[in-house]
């Protein structure tokens, strides 16, 4: 009877629980299974957890502290003056007094009368979509060919970088001497095969191409993304395609632009932003004229605010701006579903 008695108390799953066994008449206290699997050395779950909390809060303030330079400037120097913008294109707001709330009506100003703000926008516009295309193709031309096993490779690679090292300023400046209608090289040099010479600056016709052809000059950082794009490309897929018996030209179609489209679409977002904001070209080159022809949006934001003290309306352009930005950047994202290459597309 002993025996079939400790049989019939044998545990449940009742967790920490102690049950009670009976055997020969005794009653002694019972461990859980669970309990009895567990090491006896083992610290306690609570205890661990306890220093495991102690170690996350020391962490957590070591690196709160190694980035609160980066957070204060971060909350003083970008996010304050974003609210900021938000906040004064609501109001009309001179510098010289208290900001006075107008709600809409910088912006009902601004596009039903102001034909300069449209001129502006369309040459900013213009200017991206021009620019930023012949940039990029210009740019991965010479990446192909920096991108050959030749000698001293890396000499030319470091002359094309070497622009943009100077600054833009300083580049404007130069450019606007070399086509100066009167006394530039570049007319010197149309002169000398005889050919005419071009306002370059100076007329309605060439002032945007003039400052297109300029930022050509600054193609170093997209240069070396393509080739860091190229050397990303496997030689075993040239190799097979050249067994396949693909020339020169097929294998830069169907191999390299196919497997480069990530890059691409990269640098089309990212020159495409850094254009719609550009604005040290135009002001040191033509500084908008002649007859705003060349007036880009920023400038345009730069002479209201500073110029006309008008800080509540050029807050106003900034977040119209903002806006088109921001549209212009998720239709290029929508656009790259169709022609982006993906490596998780099969």
């Amino acid at each position: 009877m002993g025996s079939d008695s400790a049989l019939s108390a044998a545990p449940t799953d009742s967790g920490w629980n102690r049950e009670l066994l009976i055997r020969d008449g005794a009653e002694r206290p019972r461990r859980s299974w669970r309990k009895l699997m567990r090491p006896a050395a083992t610290v306690p779950s609570s205890r661990r957890r306890g220093k495991r909390t102690r170690f996350n809060k020391v962490e957590a303030r070591y690196g709160y502290a190694f980035i609160s330079l980066w957070l204060v400037g971060f909350l003083v120097f970008q996010l304050w003056p974003l609210l900021s913008v938000f906040y004064h294109s609501f109001t009309r707001y001179d510098v010289f007094s208290p900001p006075k709330w107008v709600g809409l009506g910088n912006y009902e100003r601004m596009f039903t009368g102001d034909p300069l703000m449209w001129k502006s926008l369309w040459n900013t516009t213009y200017i991206v979509l021009v620019s930023v295309p012949v940039r990029l193709a210009i740019s991965l031309g010479i990446a192909v060919l920096l991108n050959q096993r030749l000698r001293a490779v890396g000499v030319f690679r470091a002359i094309f970088y070497l622009p943009m090292m100077v600054p833009v300023a300083a580049t404007a400046v130069l450019f606007a001497w070399l086509l100066n209608a009167q006394i530039g090289v570049f007319n010197y040099f149309l002169n000398a095969v005889g050919l005419s010479s071009v306002n370059w600056l100076i007329s309605e016709e060439w002032s945007k191409t003039s400052i297109i052809l300029v930022t050509m000059w600054r193609i170093g950082e997209p240069i070396v993304l393509f080739l860091a794009g190229l050397q990303l490309i496997p030689d075993e897929l040239y190799a097979a395609s050249q067994i396949d018996g693909a020339g020169g030209w097929q294998r830069f179609r169907h191999v390299t632009l196919p497997l480069l489209t990530p890059t691409t679409f990269m640098l089309i977002v990212l020159e495409s932003i850094e254009t719609f904001q550009s604005f040290v070209w135009s002001f040191a080159m033509t500084n908008g004229g002649p007859l705003n022809s060349s007036l880009v949006y920023v400038q345009y934001i730069y002479i209201r605010a500073f110029r006309d003290f008008r800080i509540g309306y050029a807050s106003a352009l900034s977040v119209v701006l903002f806006i088109v930005v921001l549209l212009f950047t998720l239709v290029l994202f929508r656009w790259s579903k169709f022609w982006v290459h993906s490596e998780h597309q099969g």
